[in-house]
């Protein structure tokens, strides 16, 4: 009887999450891939994702995972951007075409926001999705409510990484998504455990990302890539983010250090952070579970609650300036514990 409710509790999410209305929204800077699931008259929540994936390579742990997907999609209307060229069936954009700024990048979003109407909103990114969204809020503050920001990048590219990327700029201008260039960025999502060895195979998620990888265009990949490659430092501005922000990251990922140097910047008082324990960049999708009690104590000081602890679809957030200061303290998120544990040892 457990298994038949499990099954059924995965198969409504999924056709929730599978509903999805595509729109392409003209931007500044061109067509733009913004996919909706959910009452648009609910808040909303956007995502970006890293480099080379869109929301189903980088967001459909979280949402399929079931406890996550009733607080988020009970809450928001959900609005996954893809940063350019970066959707299902993308046609290669024109070499002619300047590669934008960062800048240009966060300039869309607002774009994008306008375009449906919207005001203010909770946003959801990862890496370098988790940077433009964090420069988005730095330069239109008050149309953000929250950022949830997984694995995040606040810094300009050390040169260790500006030549990793240069690197990988090669690789994809030569060869495409050639093998080598798959390994890169899966080590760059994920941690060593789920990608496997000579002796154990990768991971079903491993796998399915590296099949969706096929799916992208080279040339698109390479132009998000050399956006990020050339990000300023935007650590300074950080202080002046007037909204709270909880940041994830593992323990594994390449951008560790960069994260905890994030953190070291914000406002303590309404910020914190998760590391989580044996994990890559993407916590989205490695080990999505461990992020449901820090977003549901993150999400509970909006007035937004899973179905199960308050009747009634919420219409609009509350404004953070509501929320009493005690709220705002990493204790009151359920973040006291720093790394927090997310496996367990179990004996038969």
């Amino acid at each position: 009887m457990a298994a038949e409710s499990c099954d059924s509790i995965s198969l409504d999410v999924e056709t929730i999450y599978l509903g999805g209305k595509e729109f392409h929204v003209q931007t500044r800077l061109g067509s733009v891939s913004v996919i909706i699931y959910g009452d648009q008259d609910k808040p909303a929540l956007i995502t970006y994702p890293d480099l080379a994936l869109n929301h189903m390579s980088c967001f459909q742990g979280l949402f399929f995972f079931p406890e996550a997907a009733s607080l988020l999609l009970h809450n928001f209307c959900i609005y996954h951007i893809s940063p350019p060229g970066h959707e299902l069936g993308a046609a290669s954009i024109s070499e002619d075409d300047p590669v934008p700024t960062v800048e240009d990048l966060a300039d869309q979003i607002l774009d994008i926001l306008n375009f449906f109407r919207l005001d203010a909103v909770m946003c959801m990114g990862v890496t370098a999705g988790a940077y433009i969204l964090s420069l988005f809020a730095m330069k239109y503050r008050e149309r953000v409510l929250g950022l949830v920001l997984v694995s995040p990048l606040c810094r300009a590219p050390s040169w260790t990484e500006w030549f990793y990327n240069k690197f990988m700029s090669n690789l994809l201008y030569f060869y495409g998504m050639c093998g080598l260039l798959k390994d890169c960025l899966l080590k760059r999502y994920f941690s060593q455990e789920v990608r496997g060895s000579e002796e154990i195979p990768e991971s079903d998620i491993v796998q399915a990302c590296r099949r969706l990888l096929d799916e992208r265009r080279s040339m698109n990949v390479l132009r998000f890539l050399e956006s990020m490659n050339e990000r300023p430092d935007i650590s300074d501005g950080l202080k002046r983010l007037r909204c709270r922000t909880l940041v994830f990251v593992g323990d594994e990922s390449p951008f560790h250090a960069e994260a905890l140097h994030m953190i070291s910047k914000l406002d303590k008082r309404c910020s914190a952070l998760v590391e989580v324990q044996a994990c890559g960049s993407m916590v989205t999708e490695e080990q999505p579970h461990a992020m449901l009690i820090p977003l549901e104590y993150f999400l509970m000081g909006y007035g937004f609650y899973r179905p199960s602890q308050i009747s009634g679809s919420p219409r609009s957030p509350l404004s953070p300036s509501c929320i009493s200061p005690e709220l705002l303290s990493p204790e009151s998120m359920g973040l006291k514990l720093k790394p927090i544990k997310t496996r367990v040892s179990l004996q038969v």
